[in-house]
C-alpha cells in the first residue's frame, strides 16, 4: 500500500536513509514524489538508498561500486568495462514483457496482461528483494532540460550497472525535480536484477518480469539485467511516452535524427525508423549525428521539430570495424567511459567481439565464464567470443560527428522522415511519397523487413512492423495511425516521407546496390526536400531521374553509375507491390480502429499499380514513367 500520511512517508524514508540523502530528497518540493520512493522503500526493503543528484561526486560514486560489487569489470582501456549478462538474458524478454491493461482489455499485436493480475504478481516478486542491498534513486530528464519537448522520469534500481548506463545514456535531472517542485510530473521506473549467480548474473530468469503500467505511467522489471529489459528509460519508457504522445498530439518515435550536409553547407535535418539490422546505425552515423534511436516530433509553428530523448548510445556491436564502421570503431578504441556488455574480455585486459576485423584469440572470457576456442553449450552448439546481441554504452559526446544542436531544447527542423526494412524483391531503392497521408498509408504503416539469422524466427520470413515500431506500441495500432494523420493535418510544412531498400537482390539472389550507395540516396533527399532536383512520378510515389542519380554517384562516390543498374534498381515490381497491397490491406481489415482514409490511399494505390501493370507489365523500367 502507498503510505498515507506525511509522517507515514518521513518514517519510512528515514528509516533507511542518512540525513544528507533525506536532505537531498526533500530539496525535492514534490510530495507525490516523496510518496513513490517511500512505497518502493517499503516494498523492496532495501539496507540503505543513495540519492544520486548527477553530480560528479555522485557519478564518480555508481561507476566505482559498479567496479566493487563485481557488476563491472575494469579493461586495460581507461574508462572502459565490461558486464555479462546471463546467457539466458541476452535480449529483450518478449514474452516475459506485458503491457498492463484494465479489464481484460486487449491490443492487437501487443502482448497483453490483466492490470490487477500484473501488478499483485509485480509487488510479489519485488517484495523484500532488495534485502542487503542499496536502492538507488536517479533522476533524468528525456529530451533536453528544460525543454517543452521533455519529459522528467525517476529510475529506482539496485544495480550499479543500470544506473551507470542511465547516467550515460540521458541527462541527469535532480536539478531540474528541484526547480520544478511539486508542478513536476515523471514517469516512474522499479528494476531490481534479483539474486545473482557467482558471475553477478541474474539467477531467476525464470521469474524475469518486465510490466509496463500506463494508467500509473510505471515500468516494473524484476530479475534480469539486460539493458533493453532494466534501463527503464529506454525502450520501456517509449512504450509511456508513446501513450503520452497519443493523448496529446505529438509522436514518440524509434527513430534517429541527423543532419545531412547539402550544398553550400547547408544542413537539412531527417529522422529515420529502421527495423533491426535493416541500416539505421550505418545511416545514422553518414550525417551529423543527433541521435541514433529515438525521437520526439511535434509540431511547432506548422513545422517539424525533433529532439533526442536521449544523449547517449546503446549499440548492438557485432559487425563494427574499422573499415565500414570507422566513427563508431575509433570512440570504441580510444580512452572513454564506455561499458561493453557481453563481448569477450581477452588474456591481455583488452575486449573482442565478432567481426571487429581482428584474429579471434584463443581464450579470455564472456558471459559464459571461461572461454575457449571451439567451446559449445550444453546443446552442442559452438559459443562464439561474444554474443550477437553483445552492445557498447558510450556518451554521445565521444562522436566526432556530433552536431552542435543536439542538446537545443527547441528541436531542430525536420525536412524529411526516412522509413526503411530489408526487402529482397519488391520496394526500389529510395522513393518519395506524392504527400504526408500517402506517406503514411503506404511506407510508414506498411513496413515490412525480411528475418535475419539474428532476429527470432525464420529466416527469409518478412515481419509486419509499421513505422519500426510495433515491438513498443502501448496504444491500438489503428488508433497510432489515426494520430499520424491527424499530425500531419496539422503542418502548414509536412516533412517529405521516404522509403529506401539497401536489401533488393536480383534473380540470382546478389545485392544490386553497394554499402556505399546509400550516401548518394540521403543526398538525393537532401535536394528533393528543397525541390532542386526533378523526378519520376510512378504508381508508388516519386523516383529519381538517372542523370541526376549519375551526377550525385560522381560527386559523393567518385563513380560511375551505368544506367543498367539504374534500370534494374528502379524498376516497378507490380505484381509484388500488388502482392504486398493484399498483405496490408488483410492486417489493417481485421483491426476496426483503422481509418477509413487509410484504406482509401491503399486502394488508389492499388488501381494505379494495376493500371500500370495491364499497360507495361510485370517488372517496369523506370523510363516507362518520364
Amino acid at each position: 500500500m502507498v503510505p498515507s500520511t506525511t509522517d507515514e512517508v518521513e518514517r519510512l524514508l528515514r528509516s533507511k536513509m542518512s540525513d544528507e540523502m533525506y536532505r537531498r530528497l526533500m530539496n525535492i518540493n514534490n510530495p507525490e514524489l516523496h510518496k513513490f520512493i517511500a512505497w518502493a522503500v517499503d516494498l523492496c526493503k532495501p539496507n540503505s538508498v543513495f540519492i544520486n543528484t548527477g553530480s560528479p561526486e555522485d557519478l564518480d560514486y555508481i561507476r566505482r561500486r559498479a567496479i566493487e560489487v563485481g557488476e563491472e569489470i575494469p579493461l586495460k582501456t581507461p574508462g572502459h568495462t565490461v558486464h555479462f549478462d546471463s546467457p539466458y538474458d541476452q535480449a529483450r524478454a518478449r514474452e516475459d514483457t506485458a503491457i498492463l491493461l484494465p479489464n481484460g482489455q486487449r491490443l492487437p499485436f501487443i502482448r497483453t496482461k490483466d492490470r490487477d493480475e500484473g501488478l499483485k504478481e509485480m509487488y510479489s516478486l519485488l517484495d523484500g528483494i532488495m534485502k542487503g542491498r542499496e536502492m538507488l534513486v536517479g533522476f533524468y530528464s528525456l529530451g533536453p532540460k528544460g525543454s517543452p519537448f521533455s519529459i522528467l522520469a525517476v529510475q529506482i534500481t539496485d544495480s550499479y550497472y543500470v544506473m551507470h548506463n542511465e547516467n550515460i545514456l540521458y541527462r541527469t535531472a535532480y536539478d531540474e525535480f528541484v526547480r520544478q517542485g511539486e508542478r513536476a510530473r515523471f514517469l516512474k521506473f522499479i528494476h531490481s536484477q534479483g539474486e545473482l549467480n557467482e558471475m553477478k548474473q541474474s539467477k531467476n530468469i525464470k521469474q524475469r518480469r518486465i510490466y509496463i503500467d500506463l494508467l500509473g505511467e510505471t515500468v516494473y522489471s524484476v530479475n534480469t539485467q539486460y539493458g533493453g529489459n532494466s534501463i527503464g528509460l529506454k525502450k520501456l519508457a517509449l512504450r509511456l511516452t508513446i501513450k503520452r504522445a497519443m493523448e496529446e498530439g505529438w509522436l514518440s518515435e524509434h527513430m534517429f535524427i541527423i543532419g545531412v550536409e547539402g550544398p553550400n553547407g547547408r544542413v537539412t535535418y531527417f529522422t529515420g525508423a529502421f527495423p533491426s539490422y535493416s541500416g539505421k546505425t550505418s545511416t545514422a552515423m553518414l550525417g551529423r549525428l543527433i541521435g541514433d534511436d529515438l525521437a520526439f516530433l511535434g509540431n511547432v509553428n506548422g513545422e517539424v521539430r525533433a529532439v533526442n530523448p536521449e544523449i547517449g548510445v546503446f549499440g548492438i556491436i557485432e559487425g563494427i570495424n574499422p573499415i565500414d564502421d570507422p566513427l563508431i570503431y575509433e570512440v570504441l578504441m580510444k580512452p572513454n567511459e564506455v561499458i561493453f556488455s557481453n563481448v569477450l574480455i581477452t588474456e591481455d585486459g583488452e575486449v573482442y567481439w565478432n567481426g571487429m576485423g581482428k584474429p579471434e584469440p584463443e581464450r579470455g572470457i564472456n558471459y559464459t565464464g571461461k572461454w575457449w576456442r571451439g567451446k559449445t553449450d550444453e546443446k552442442g552448439n559452438p559459443i562464439p567470443p561474444s554474443h550477437p546481441n553483445a552492445r557498447f554504452t558510450v556518451s554521445l559526446k565521444a562522436f566526432k560527428n556530433l552536431d552542435p544542436a543536439y542538446d537545443d531544447p527547441n528541436g531542430v527542423v525536420v525536412g524529411g522522415i526516412i522509413f526503411g526494412g530489408r526487402d529482397p524483391d519488391t520496394l526500389v531503392p529510395v522513393v518519395e511519397s506524392f504527400n504526408w497521408e500517402h506517406g503514411v498509408v503506404t511506407i510508414a504503416a506498411s513496413l515490412e523487413s525480411e528475418r535475419t539469422a539474428a532476429v527470432i524466427g525464420k529466416p527469409g520470413e518478412r515481419e509486419f512492423n509499421p513505422m519500426a515500431n510495433l515491438d513498443f506500441l502501448s496504444v491500438d495500432l489503428g488508433i497510432y495511425i489515426t494520430n499520424y494523420l491527424k499530425f500531419g493535418e496539422g503542418l502548414t510544412k509536412p516533412p517529405k516521407i521516404f522509403g529506401v531498400n539497401y536489401f533488393l537482390r536480383d534473380e540470382q539472389g546478389s545485392f544490386l546496390n553497394s554499402k556505399e550507395d546509400k550516401r548518394v540516396w540521403l543526398q538525393w533527399m537532401e535536394r528533393r526536400v528543397h525541390n532542386e532536383l526533378g523526378a519520376i512520378t510512378t504508381p508508388i510515389g516519386y523516383i529519381p531521374r538517372y542523370e541526376d542519380l549519375k551526377a550525385l554517384f560522381r560527386e559523393v562516390l567518385n563513380r560511375e553509375y551505368r544506367l543498367e543498374d539504374y534500370t534494374k534498381q528502379f524498376a516497378i515490381r507490380a505484381t509484388k507491390l500488388l502482392e504486398k497491397i493484399d498483405r496490408i490491406w488483410k492486417i489493417y481489415s481485421e483491426i476496426p480502429t483503422t481509418p477509413r482514409r487509410f484504406f482509401e490511399v491503399l486502394e488508389e494505390q492499388r488501381r494505379r499499380l494495376l493500371d500500370a501493370k495491364n499497360k507495361y507489365g510485370d517488372v517496369i523500367p523506370p523510363q516507362k514513367f518520364e
